[in-house]
């Protein structure tokens, strides 16, 4: 004879202190085990070196789990109150199911959590998956609690089949949601911490979260922007994690030349040139007849490959473009040693810095169109 059976049999016996009873034992159950078990399992968790216990207990929520216990004595004695007993044990296993069904989700976030806290976690989510899980618990959940009310079995349900109608037109989004996402991530197209840029949402910063449902960026003016997981793959945009895991970043700028001082080097302007410790090497096989924007690309060329700031092991071009109404455009085409957004605009400044202050020393001029400094001039010379 279990425990419960001699309760029982004690309070068919005692039918008028029978309701007393219960209401002491919902009490006391529920005191124990939100001020023993609950207090007890928070202080074991603290008592710990390990943070994964102390994330799994927060998220259960020991306070709200509690409640199974009194819920539980409701249930096994319900039979006291004839007329009120379906009523009472259908309350309670809904109460019972819904306060298990938070807890699992909840256990799932906590996995989250630990997951991505890892020091070897890579950006790779697994948060879309864990909300389909949710949302899978979720489905039993409501299919159990119309079991309960209708004292059916869930298998013999004979709405089931209009009820996945409705949850499959609900979660029309969350499915799409995580169809997106296991092609995210088995191509390996997004993971948080990358930056990428979005323009048909004007995104362009970091990945902060990844979800079943929404992809969260930082933009770099500190707004956030939020896409939804499926649209991602519907638009095009661009991932900048091959930039950084290669440590350089790519510098592509032009200077434009009025093509009027454009000419062949003079013979003592030659000889200055020689003179350049980085152009030695370019005058060692060279003909005496050159002009000025070569010597200059070539000055270019040298200048760019001693910078320590530039990457020798990748593409260094210094190249002249179509010229046209602005110009002829020197292009400079290299990767800086840092992917560092403030340092490499700092390299970037230095660099062209340099360029256009050493352009006149080659006979050239930078082509600019004229501004209002220059017509005043004009006019003052035309006048006098």
């Amino acid at each position: 004879m279990t425990l419960i059976d001699s309760i029982r049999i004690w309070m068919d016996i005692n039918p008028d202190l029978a309701p007393w009873a219960v209401l002491g034992a919902v009490i006391v159950s529920f005191v124990f085990a939100r001020y023993i078990v609950g207090r007890g399992l928070v202080w074991l968790t603290r008592s710990t070196k390990n943070e994964w216990d102390d994330v799994l207990v927060k998220h259960m929520q020991p306070n709200r789990l509690s409640w199974v216990a009194p819920l539980g004595v409701v249930y096994v004695f319900a039979y006291l109150w004839p007329a009120y007993t379906q009523t009472l044990q259908a309350a309670s296993l809904f109460f019972i199911l819904w306060i298990l069904v938070l807890t699992l989700n909840a256990m799932l976030s906590a996995t989250n959590v630990i997951y991505e806290s890892r020091p070897t976690y890579s950006g790779v989510p697994i948060q879309s998956y864990l909300d389909l899980g949710k949302i899978l618990i979720i489905g039993v959940g409501i299919i159990l609690s119309i079991s309960v009310f209708t004292g059916r079995s869930p298998l013999l349900l004979g709405g089931l089949g209009a009820l996945t109608a409705i949850l499959l037109l609900i979660f029309q989004d969350t499915i799409l949601g995580l169809v997106a996402s296991v092609q995210i991530t088995a191509n390996d197209l997004v993971k948080e911490g990358d930056w990428i840029e979005v323009p048909a949402f004007a995104a362009d910063g970091d990945v902060t979260n990844m979800s079943l449902h929404t992809i969260k960026i930082q933009n770099f003016d500190m707004t956030f922007t939020v896409i939804p997981t499926h649209k991602l793959l519907e638009v095009s945009f661009k991932n900048w994690r091959g930039m950084s895991q290669s440590g350089g970043r790519r510098v592509k700028r032009s200077i434009s030349l009025d093509i009027q001082s454009v000419r062949f080097c003079t013979l003592e302007e030659l000889a200055n040139h020689k003179q350049r410790p980085l152009l030695k090497d370019f005058f060692e096989n060279k003909p005496n007849q050159l002009t000025n924007v070569s010597v200059f690309m070539a000055y270019v060329d040298a200048y760019l490959r001693q910078r320590p700031d530039v990457k020798k092991d990748q593409t260094i071009i210094v190249r002249q473009l179509d010229p046209g109404t602005t110009g002829l455009p020197i292009e400079v085409y290299l990767f800086t040693t840092t992917t560092e957004w403030a340092a490499y605009e700092a390299i970037q400044a230095s660099i062209f810095d340099h360029l256009l202050a050493i352009v006149p020393e080659f006979g050239l001029r930078v082509f600019q169109n004229p501004t209002g400094a220059d017509f005043s001039s004009f006019g003052s010379n035309v006048t006098g």
